[in-house]
């Protein structure tokens, strides 16, 4: 890559972790990213992926998410969550008793975006899902 286009990894930068409950609509889903790319003033065009508990990565809702969104959907294994677990700040007694994490949406966000990631906001809610969004590393320090 050469000098002045530092930035272009940067524009699809972000992973969207998503921790939902099985009846949640995809719609709903989808509303809570938009709001959490609102609330860390980011557009969505900078969405590079989507994370969710491996266990739930096959439920047609969060399949029909990343297809409205255009993003791919990474299933993030329940040893990939805990290795994370010490960088998740929100910390839910029903999903630690549960998942052994704090926080699903947090976690998988993290894990998703790899070594080094910035979480960016910490989870937010709607009825039925959670939604943290994670800066990919390599976002922020580029190397050849």
């Amino acid at each position: 890559m050469g000098l002045g286009q530092g930035m272009r990894p940067a524009e699809r930068d972000l992973v969207a972790g998503i921790g939902f409950r099985h009846a949640t609509p995809a719609d709903e889903i989808v509303a809570l990213v938009d709001r959490a790319c609102d609330a860390a003033g980011l557009p969505r065009t900078r969405l590079a992926r989507l994370a969710t508990a491996a266990d739930r990565a096959g439920e047609p809702a969060i399949r029909a998410v990343g297809e409205a969104l255009g993003c791919p959907l990474d299933a993030v294994p329940p040893e990939a969550l805990i290795a994370v677990d010490a960088d998740v700040p929100t910390r839910s007694q029903r999903i630690e008793a549960s998942r052994r994490v704090g926080s699903v949406a947090e976690a998988a966000a993290l894990a998703a975006a790899g070594p080094g990631a910035t979480l960016l906001l910490r989870r937010i809610a709607s009825a039925g899902a959670t939604c943290a969004l994670a800066l990919r590393a390599q976002s922020v320090t580029q190397e050849p």
